[in-house]
C-alpha cells in the first residue's frame, strides 16, 4: 500500500533511483539464509513529496540518500553516533530487509517509502550529484568508505591492500574511497578480469590472482576483505602488517577458521560487521560532491524501473534502477 504520514516526525519519500546492494544479489539468487516474500531494495535516492508538522531539515522538493537502517536519533546509541545499533527500533531495522528485524518498513523497490525518522535519517544531495551514482551511498559505497577513511585521515599515503570478488561493488568502492582519502598505493586482488579493469580506472594496482593458500602479495598496513571466502578471509589477514588494519566486509554465514594467533603475534586490528550507515554518509557525500569520491565507475547496469526484476538476478557488478522520471 501507498505509504502515508503517521506522525510529526515522518516523510515520504519518492525514489529516483534504486541500487542493488551486493547482498541484494545473494538473497534473489536464494543463497542466503534470508526467506521471503518482502520488500526489496535498500540503497537508494529520492525526492520529499511530504513531511510532518515536526521536520526541519528537508523540505517537499528535496532530492535526498536515504541510509538503510533506521534510526530514531534521540536514544543513547543515536546521541554517541551509533545509529546502526539503535534502542528506539527493532533490532537490525532497515529497509528492504524485513527477516532480520521482523518488521516491514518496505523498500526502495517501491515507488514510494516512508522515512519514520526524517530529521534523523534524510541527508539532502548536493547540487549537481547524480542521485544514480549516488544511489549506493545508503550502503556499500558507504561501506566501501568507512574501510579506509579513518586510517587514511591518521595516516595519509599508507599503502592499501583490497581483495574483491564476493562483495564485488564494495571492494571497488573502497578502492574508490582510499584514492579520494589520498593513499598512496593501492593493490587490488581478484580473479574477475572485469573488475580488475574497475579498479585500475579507479586507480589501483590490479593483481589477477584466485585466493589460495600460499598467495602472498605482501604485507599492508590497511587491508579490505571483500572476498567473502573463507580463503580470501584468511589471505587478507596474512596479508596485514603488524599494527595494521584488516575490515572485512563480506559476510559469512557459516563458522571460518583463521590465524588468530598470527593476529595475535603482529598485533592486528580487526573489524567485522555492518556499516553504520548514517554516520558516514555526510562525509563521503562530501568527497563525493568535490568530484574526489568516484562513484559513478563503479555502476556498471542502468536499467529502467520495470525491468529491474531481471536485473537483480544479473552477474553485474553494479546495477541501479532509475525511476521515470529522474529528473522530476
Amino acid at each position: 500500500e501507498a505509504p502515508t504520514i503517521q506522525g510529526p516526525g515522518e516523510a515520504i519519500v519518492r525514489i529516483l533511483a534504486t541500487s542493488r546492494c551486493d547482498l541484494d544479489f545473494v538473497i534473489a539468487r536464494g543463497k542466503a539464509p534470508i526467506a521471503g516474500p518482502f520488500a526489496m531494495g535498500h540503497e537508494g535516492t529520492g525526492v520529499v513529496v511530504d513531511v510532518g508538522d515536526a521536520v526541519r531539515s528537508v523540505r517537499p522538493g528535496d532530492r535526498v540518500a536515504l541510509p538503510f537502517q533506521i534510526r530514531c536519533g534521540t536514544c543513547r546509541r543515536c546521541v554517541k553516533n551509533e545509529g546502526a545499533h539503535c534502542e528506539g527500533v527493532p533490532k537490525l531495522a532497515a529497509y528492504g530487509l524485513a527477516p532480520l528485524s521482523g518488521t516491514e518498513y518496505g523498500g526502495f523497490g517501491s515507488e514510494r517509502v516512508r522515512v519514520p525518522f526524517a530529521d534523523a535519517m534524510l541527508v539532502k544531495l548536493p547540487d549537481g550529484v547524480d542521485p544514480i551514482a549516488a544511489a549506493a551511498l545508503s550502503d556499500n559505497a558507504v561501506d566501501g568508505y568507512r574501510t579506509v577513511a579513518e586510517a587514511l585521515a591518521a595516516e595519509p599515503g599508507e599503502r592499501v591492500l583490497v581483495a574483491g570478488g564476493g562483495a564485488t561493488s564494495i571492494g571497488l568502492y573502497a578502492v574508490a574511497a582510499a584514492r579520494a582519502c589520498g593513499a598512496g598505493e593501492i593493490v587490488y586482488v581478484d580473479a574477475n578480469d572485469a573488475r580488475g579493469a574497475l579498479a585500475e580506472k579507479l586507480g589501483a594496482k590490479f593483481v589477477r590472482e584466485k585466493y589460495r593458500p600460499d598467495l602472498r602479495v605482501g604485507r599492508f598496513p590497511i587491508v579490505v576483505d571483500a572476498t567473502a571466502r573463507a580463503e580470501g578471509l584468511r589471505f587478507c589477514i596474512a596479508s596485514t602488517e603488524g599494527g595494521g588494519l584488516c575490515t572485512s566486509v563480506g559476510i559469512y554465514f557459516g563458522d571460518v577458521s583463521f590465524d588468530l594467533f598470527g593476529m595475535y603475534s603482529r598485533g592486528i586490528r580487526f573489524v567485522t560487521g555492518r556499516v553504520d550507515a548514517r554516520r558516514e554518509l555526510e562525509p563521503a557525500l562530501a568527497l563525493v560532491a568535490k568530484g574526489a569520491f568516484d562513484v559513478a565507475t563503479v555502476v556498471t547496469t542502468i536499467v529502467d524501473f520495470d525491468d529491474a526484476p531481471a536485473a537483480w538476478l544479473e552477474p553485474a557488478t553494479k546495477v541501479v534502477a532509475r525511476h521515470a522520471p529522474v529528473d522530476g
